[in-house]
């Protein structure tokens, strides 16, 4: 058998799938109505609407609102029987497989319920069986989409045992990849139920196939983005950045974009050729904080406070507990100011928690003014000193 036999043998079983569940529902359904037709209403039941008769409309109308009714319980009934079976397994995977299928299962059941209408009224034309068709198929990918996405977990495992490192950022984009693979695949099953080579389609795209690709060059853009930054492993999930004027904990990094949350609690959306081609600032990675500032003593006090001020600053700072010994840690008396003595202080925090560093910053501050106070010192404020060298001798004369 050739290529195009084969193609087209499967073209037809995609057509024909529909007709796998008609069950002969016609020949039950004039079976069941006619009693009704004999009955004394019987010419009011044959009476016939758009050249359908009653009956069969008030059936199939009946046939339909009985599975979109039933679904619910149905699709219940089958997912409380499977999960009953999973719990005898190890594993919690055939749980979320069993969660992800309701879905689709109940969709199933609303195709199943326009089949038999339409079967029943004798209206399934080719073009409406094409439609059904195509649900079926988009329902069936659609399962299959969300059985791998119930296997998530397994995908983590799988980049954790080849690298640790970003296993979760990784598994997200090949999961991604997977499912476009996925929705690719349906898309072609469902072309071919309305008769569309898919492989002629393709080679036939020809210049606007070339017009497509430099119309998408942006999306290849982000997405070699994105494989520099899980190559790189800049960022991962749960990290706080700045990159390209945002700053937030980052949430998600995707095929095309990143997803960043404010501190505003605002969700950002950033290409990854931003991403990738911007400078990073990382701040889950510092593991310290820096406390820089600067100390303003008022002109009153004198070399001997200074010296020891300073020198009782850096003491503290030395023995503090929040403050990292290992960095660098700097008090100097550094210069006069216009209207203060001004001690320079450079340190790091041990930590790069923000409420934990807070709290460290807030204690130092404390402690410095307490040093400051208990050398009889006072903190300045900008302040302008005016001399005159003499007074007129006659101030009612100004102005005069």
């Amino acid at each position: 058998m050739s290529t195009k036999q084969i193609v087209e043998t499967n073209a037809t079983k995609a057509l024909n799938v529909i007709d796998d569940l008609d069950m002969n529902i016609e020949i039950t359904v004039q079976t069941l109505l006619t009693p009704i037709y004999n009955s004394k209403f019987g010419d009011l039941f044959a009476t016939q609407v758009f050249g359908i008769p009653f009956a069969q409309i008030v059936a199939a109308i009946i046939v339909l609102f009985l599975f979109l009714f039933l679904r619910k319980i149905f699709t219940n009934v089958i997912s409380v029987v499977l999960q009953r079976l999973a719990k005898k397994s190890a594993t919690y995977y055939d749980d979320k497989i069993i969660s992800a299928l309701k879905s689709p299962i109940s969709f199933g059941f609303i195709i199943m319920g326009l089949h038999l209408f339409f079967l029943i009224i004798l209206q399934e034309t080719p073009f409406i069986k094409s439609i059904l068709n195509t649900l079926i198929v988009f329902t069936i990918f659609w399962a299959i989409i969300a059985v791998a996405d119930a296997l998530r977990g397994l995908l983590y495992k799988a980049t954790e045992k080849i690298n640790k490192d970003l296993s979760r950022e990784r598994g997200n984009f090949i999961l991604t990849i997977i499912k476009i693979l996925i929705g690719g695949m349906g898309l072609g099953a469902m072309l071919q139920v309305w008769g569309i080579n898919v492989t002629a389609l393709v080679a036939s795209l020809g210049i606007g196939g070339l017009a497509f690709a430099l119309a998408a060059k942006d999306a290849a853009a982000n997405l070699f983005g994105s494989f520099s930054v899980l190559a790189d492993k800049s960022i991962r999930i749960g990290e706080w950045i700045k990159v390209g004027g945002v700053e937030g904990t980052v949430e998600d990094i995707g095929m095309r974009t990143t997803k960043i949350r404010s501190f505003g609690k605002s969700l950002i959306t950033v290409p990854n050729q931003i991403v990738a081609n911007n400078p990073i600032e990382n701040f889950s990675r510092r593991g310290i904080r820096r406390i820089k500032m600067r100390v303003g003593l008022t002109y009153s006090t004198n070399a001997q406070q200074i010296n020891s001020i300073v020198q009782e600053i850096k003491y503290m700072l030395e023995n503090h507990e929040g403050i990292s010994q290992s960095d660098t840690l700097i008090v100097n008396f550094e210069s006069f100011g216009d209207s203060a003595l001004n001690i320079f202080i450079y340190t790091f925090t041990s930590t790069a928690n923000w409420a934990r560093y807070l709290d460290i910053r807030e204690n130092v501050q404390i402690e410095i003014m307490r040093i400051v106070e208990e050398n009889g010192s006072s903190f300045a404020f900008p302040s302008q000193s005016i001399y005159l060298e003499s007074m007129p001798s006659d101030i009612s004369s100004i102005g005069s």
